[in-house]
């Protein structure tokens, strides 16, 4: 296609030659490639501005993480491998149906609560079920944690479990990384006399939508806390930020896109933690 670019005509004038008549010259595209250039700069600026932006707040979240008073940990997937509710179902034989249940809770249609209750009430777990779990399928912990935990310790930092899964699984937890009992918070199961299923402490922090991040204001007013770390799996886990100061995902043992793509700093292992902790 030939595109014919508009002249503007003169009367010839002697001596002016040529370039009189060609001065008038305009060119159709100059305006719509300074504008596509201008563009271009606007676009190029704001994504180096938010590549910027991004790595000052990774920047920020590694330097709260080397300076914090506390770090808190979620547990199921974080802390250990598995996720204590599904493997109680599996272990009561009713797996499946939970697995089911907690997909629809995924729905949003559910508070945390009410996930919890319904999923209780399928697996009604008694003591002796539970004790025997523990003892016959102890919880795997993720690679890594000992050392973190240790270290982290080492450095005068004070270590939290935070779970919305159940304290007696939890507990055995805290015990195999020498973290105080009073330092766990999580869902109580309760039972009757005869050691049947009477359901749940309804009146724990964890048992409640916003639960984790509950206990960390908690924590910050008994415990004077400056900075404090989240550090887990979740989109519970991320919510806790604030009232946490910093908040790192965690990916060694299951991805969450929802969690991968909106914090600040994603890990897939513990060692990258323990690297960080390297500078101080």
């Amino acid at each position: 296609m030939i595109i014919t670019a508009p002249l503007t005509t003169h009367r010839y004038v002697r001596g002016t030659g040529a370039t009189s008549v060609f001065s008038n010259y305009r060119n159709p595209f100059r305006g719509n490639v300074k504008k596509f250039a201008d563009q271009t700069t606007n676009t190029f600026c704001n994504q180096a501005r938010i590549i910027r932006n991004a790595m000052t707040t990774l920047l920020e979240t590694k330097a709260i993480f080397r300076g914090a008073d506390a770090v808190c940990f979620d547990v199921d997937s974080t802390v250990i491998k598995e996720e204590g509710i599904d493997e109680l179902a599996k272990f009561c034989g009713v797996g499946d149906a939970v697995t089911e249940m907690t997909r629809k809770a995924m729905g949003g249609t559910m508070t945390f609560k009410t996930a919890l209750t319904k999923r209780l009430a399928i697996i009604r777990p008694s003591r002796e079920q539970v004790n025997k779990l523990i003892t016959d399928h102890p919880p795997q912990l993720t690679e890594g944690i000992q050392e973190l935990v240790e270290r982290l310790q080492q450095h005068n930092v004070q270590v939290f479990l935070i779970s919305g899964g159940f304290r007696s699984i939890v507990e055995h937890v805290a015990t195999q990384l020498n973290i105080p009992l009073s330092h766990v918070f999580a869902n109580r199961l309760k039972f009757y006399f005869n050691g049947e299923y009477a359901g749940f402490d309804e009146t724990q922090l964890t048992a409640e939508s916003g639960g984790k991040g509950k206990v960390i204001s908690l924590l910050k007013e008994k415990y004077g806390l400056k900075k404090v770390v989240m550090i887990g799996d979740g989109a519970t886990d991320m919510e806790a930020c604030p009232p946490a100061n910093a908040f790192i995902g965690f990916g060694g043992n299951v991805t969450r896109s929802q969690v991968k793509e909106n914090c600040t700093w994603y890990v897939s292992s513990f060692h990258e933690l323990l690297q960080e902790l390297e500078k101080i």
